[in-house]
């Protein structure tokens, strides 16, 4: 009797909330994706002995101090020089500007610890520059001179602002360029010039973009191991690795993360709250052509400057550095374990790529289909990974996985004499689930926005020829949005690409990617060798800032 009741009642919910496939199988990956999460938050209460302590005495304030300074520096410069160059290049009429509009997204395909190696080497007292400088100036000892170390927090903030400052300019040129037309008439009209119309009209109507776009820059600071580490400065990543590797404390290292994790939430509960009483609305005339203020010979060549450094320091720079080294290294740079490596990173990359296209096609559909609290409570929960460092997210994989593999290994030997050994940890798929779990949001965002563009009367027809929802998505939605589906592919295979922190923690036994061989060759000061490696995840980068800028350019014709 009380298995017909539990029936029943489980009958009565999947009624009442009109739970279906789709509903079911959303809620499944919320809950799988959300589990690392889960785990991370719940080793808060756990007891990690005499370790904490130690940390506090020691190190834990650094670690503080630094993600504060980080945060608080690349947040200064990535507005400075996002919001300032998005400005430049919409609004303003210069020689060069067509060219600087998709220039200005080219750091976006380097990873910070790409910059971090190679600005060390080139600024290093045996590096081209300082030999430059001492032969023209006939210095011959370090005493001679004083010259910044680049290996500090300041050069950490630098090489960070110079790749994620696109994050921003992104975001704000896109509210630039769908600013109305009406508005900007208006403010001239009432005698306002191009810098005031900026201040008090553009400025704040773009607030919202470039808010969201400096969160995902500060994120991105969080996550950081690559630079940070070789830079020899102390943050909340780099402590995670040294407490779990170096000590051998999982407890800590987890409540490190906790710590990490409330950090970001943190910071995208004060995002929020920032606007939460702003309401922004545009005009009509927001397909008209934008009037451009045309500058002279000098702001002209000023405007040109301006937007053109953060592209040379952000990539011209290092990539033709990387460049010449490979060069240099030619008979060596191409060998057998550089294909080997690209093997190894171009599987894990397609590997999750499918997956995460696949689980995004079916988190957007059932969103579709079911547009309910349950649906749209566990969208978001799936794709919250991305706000989630990778260290974090190896945290919160390996532990459980860990225990799992050990338990299980136990169990048999007690009952058959059997050893499993480590069945999920350190494995393949464990390195892709947690590639899902950080890069699903990624995904699922380009899916989701192709299917929205889709009308709904197209379903209605469907239904009517008598397809089901499956057949409907199989042969109806699936070609009419297959460019959605390559972008959030393609995006998420070059995010796996250059991936450090969960790959660094995670990764099976003899299976390096080029990320860890980067890693491995810098770590070890052989900065020659790591060139080639560095260089392939530089050119995979180059292929979403090509997309990005072909779809904003179409942005303002659509």
């Amino acid at each position: 009797m009380s298995e017909d009741r539990i029936f029943l009642s489980v009958n009565h919910i999947i009624k009442r909330f009109n739970f279906n496939f789709w509903t079911i199988a959303v809620i499944a990956i919320a809950c799988i994706i959300a589990t690392p999460i889960i785990f991370v938050f719940s080793s808060i209460f756990a007891d990690a002995g005499d370790i904490w302590q130690h940390l506090i005495d020691t190190v834990l304030k650094d670690y503080i101090i630094n993600s504060c300074w980080l945060m608080l520096g690349v947040g200064f410069g990535v507005l400075l020089i996002g919001v300032g160059t998005a400005w430049l290049v919409t609004m303003c009429q210069f020689w060069g500007s067509r060219w600087l509009e998709w220039l200005l997204l080219l750091p976006l395909a380097a990873p910070a610890y790409l910059l971090a190696y190679a600005y060390t080497d080139m600024l290093d007292y045996f590096g081209p520059v300082q030999t430059f400088l001492r032969g023209v100036f006939g210095w011959t000892t370090i005493r001679d001179y004083w010259f910044p170390n680049v290996r500090s927090v300041w050069g950490a903030i630098l090489m960070l602002t110079l790749v994620l400052y696109p994050y921003v300019y992104l975001l704000a040129r896109v509210a630039f360029l769908e600013q109305s037309v009406c508005t900007l008439e208006a403010s001239r009209s009432l005698g306002c010039n191009p810098w005031r119309s900026f201040l008090t009209i553009a400025l704040p109507l773009a607030r919202p973009s470039i808010m969201a776009g400096l969160a995902l820059a500060l994120m991105e600071t969080l996550n950081d191991f690559g630079t940070v580490e070789y830079f020899g400065v102390s943050t909340f990543t780099t402590g995670i690795y040294r407490t779990w590797l170096g000590m051998g404390e999982r407890a800590a290292a987890a409540q490190l993360a906790a710590l990490l994790m409330l950090f970001i939430l943190a910071l995208i509960v004060v995002e929020r709250l920032s606007r939460q009483q702003a309401k922004y609305y545009q005009l009509s005339g927001s397909g008209k052509q934008l009037p451009k203020y045309e500058l002279g010979l000098f702001r002209g060549m000023g405007a040109g400057i301006a937007c053109l450094l953060p592209v040379a320091l952000g990539f011209l720079v290092p990539a033709w550095y990387l460049l010449r080294m490979t060069w240099l290294n030619l008979e060596n740079a191409w060998d057998d374990d550089f294909w080997s490596l690209t093997s190894h990173s171009f599987i894990l990359a397609i590997a999750t790529a499918i997956i995460a296209m696949i689980i995004s096609l079916v988190m957007a559909y059932g969103q579709r289909l079911q547009p309910n609290w349950a649906m749209r409570s566990s969208v978001r929960i799936a794709a919250m990974g991305y706000a989630i460092p990778g260290s974090v997210i190896a945290v919160g994989i390996l532990i459980p996985l860990g225990s799992f593999d050990n338990s299980l290994d136990s169990f048999m030997r007690a009952n058959f004499g059997i050893s499993t050994g480590l069945l999920l940890s350190g494995t393949v798929a464990s390195l892709i689930f947690a590639y899902l779990v950080r890069f699903l949001a990624v995904a699922f965002s380009s899916i989701e926005s192709s299917l929205n563009k889709i009308t709904p009367s197209l379903d209605d027809a469907s239904r009517s020829l008598g397809y089901g929802a499956t057949t409907t998505l199989v042969k109806v939605h699936t070609p009419l949005m297959s460019g959605g589906l390559l972008t959030a592919a393609m995006l998420v295979f070059v995010d796996v690409m250059k991936e450090l922190p969960a790959t660094l923690v995670i990764r099976p036994f003899n299976f390096d990617t080029l990320a860890i061989r980067v890693y491995q060759y810098a770590s070890d000061e052989r900065l020659i060798e790591a060139s080639a490696p560095a260089l392939a995840i530089v050119v995979v980068g180059i292929i979403p800032v090509i997309l990005l800028t072909w779809r904003i350019t179409r942005s303002r014709v659509d």
